[in-house]
């Protein structure tokens, strides 16, 4: 029994069936657990309950419940918000849950919520298979899908939340609930787009796809051909094919040196190499640039690439939204901003929303945004707290002076703890029969460390 000042008395018979582990201040493992990917964030849960089965997942919830204990849900811990952890109430974390099925003649895969695609990918390729996931692979499955799910194949096949099959989730009541199209479908549509404010999803089920060998890698060109290149990029993208995803980032160069460059991330997903070579090549010609890593691999390397730029532990803070167009103007602030970055961790990266994903009604899955077009996302890190202050104002600033240029539209995975005022332009005309679903499955907002849904009049 730990004894530790707000600690949770947790009943015996709980301790006693509970298949994973219960967790208080003090005990072994406490400090590693209750930390998230976003270094900037600092709580200090009362209880983190590490859970195994969807049992472990009832028991929480219902504890929580009953001793009216504020719920954070951890699945992979990335999102930058920091909602995965709580001050002094009951962190649900399912890290500990990695069961993965991949059906091969069905092409569907079956993940628990502490998988990350790192582990997705292994798993489906295996066999063949893919479905749109995170492009850094440490990222969970859980919170980017239940967010929407942008990724390197959602030009081809749609967003993540687009190839959810169905889902195990646990309620506010702590009853489990099938969510699919022919079992409570509006918690299904909800679930689509609508992030953790309807329960804790402990199984995903998705469509997979044949997707083995992908031609990709990175383009890299100096910080001074930035406007020519963005606007390369602008008009190569205008025309790419379903089968392409290409972003563009101001990046840091890797080296230490902290030399300033534009790199474009590329997965070509076509079955023809020689196609995917074909559209490539105007990309690849062009300036050229100073270095070309793409080549054929692995779906699941590509998904990899970019890792190291989003380490652990570093801090962090975002601002994002949907551009209007990527004019001239815009591409001017956005290159003579990065140049102001106050630190070598910073980036700014334009994420292109195309083909499959843009095909889909806005009303049809609680993600609202599928206008062809860009995401712009300014990621600022940094790794001493001395530094805090600068970055978010840096941060700040260039959002401001980017407002001219940004449709009134956020990406809901990209938004940080203050972004709480945006939450309807995150879920856009979907906000107002999310109420509805989420005033049936949690009339009292149980789970609201998430881009909150009031349910309240």
């Amino acid at each position: 029994m730990n004894d530790e000042p707000g600690a949770v008395a947790v009943p015996e018979d709980m301790r006693a069936s509970f298949s994973g582990s219960l967790i208080q201040p003090g005990d072994d493992g406490y400090e590693d657990a209750r930390r998230v990917h976003n270094g900037l964030i600092d709580k200090h849960p009362a209880l983190i309950a590490r859970c195994l089965t969807t049992a472990d997942v009832v028991d929480a919830v219902n504890l929580a419940r009953e001793r009216a204990l504020e719920i954070a849900v951890r699945g992979g811990g990335h999102n930058v918000a920091g909602k995965a952890v709580t001050d002094g109430g009951l962190m649900i974390d399912l890290v500990p849950m990695k069961g993965i099925h991949v059906d091969a003649r069905a092409r569907t895969v079956r993940a628990q919520p502490g998988v990350t695609w790192r582990e997705f990918n292994r798993a489906a390729a295996i066999h063949g298979l893919a479905t749109t996931g995170g492009v850094v692979s440490s990222t969970g499955i859980a919170g980017l899908t239940l967010g929407g799910g942008l990724g390197y194949l959602m030009g081809r096949y749609g967003l993540a939340s687009d190839n959810l099959l169905s889902a195990e989730v646990v309620t506010a009541e702590g009853r489990v609930l099938a969510a699919s199209p022919d079992e409570h479908e509006d918690l299904f549509w909800a679930l689509r787009g609508g992030g953790g404010n309807f329960g804790v999803v402990t199984s995903f089920q998705y469509r997979a796809h044949p997707v083995t060998t992908v031609l990709g890698g990175l383009l890299v060109h100096p910080l001074s051909t930035a406007p020519a290149v963005l606007d390369c990029f602008r008009q190569f993208t205008a025309a790419a094919p379903d089968e392409l995803g290409v972003g563009c980032g101001l990046v840091h160069a890797p080296d230490g040196s902290g030399a300033k460059i534009v790199a474009l991330p590329v997965c070509h997903a076509a079955e023809d190499l020689q196609q995917a070579e074909a559209d490539l090549k105007a990309l690849r010609e062009f300036g050229p640039p100073a270095m070309d890593t793409v080549q054929p691999m692995p779906y699941p390397a590509v998904n990899t690439m970019l890792d190291d730029a989003f380490p652990r532990g570093a801090l962090n803070y975002w601002k994002s939204a949907f551009l209007t167009e990527l004019s001239d103007a815009a591409v001017r602030m956005i290159v003579d901003a990065f140049e102001q970055a106050p630190s070598t961790m910073t980036c700014i990266i334009l994420d292109h929303l195309h083909g499959a994903a843009t095909r889909v009604d806005p009303t049809a899955t609680a993600f609202p945004h599928r206008q062809p077009g860009y995401s712009l996302l300014l990621l600022t890190q940094w790794a001493d707290p001395v530094d805090t202050r600068s970055n978010i104002a840096w941060t700040r600033e260039t959002f401001e002076a980017l407002a001219p240029y940004m449709a009134d539209r956020r990406y809901m995975n990209y938004m940080s703890a203050d972004d709480g005022g945006f939450v309807r332009q995150a879920y856009g005309p979907n906000y107002d029969r999310l109420v509805e679903v989420k005033r049936r499955y949690d009339p009292d907002n149980l789970f609201h460390l998430n881009q909150n849904i009031d349910p309240a009049p």
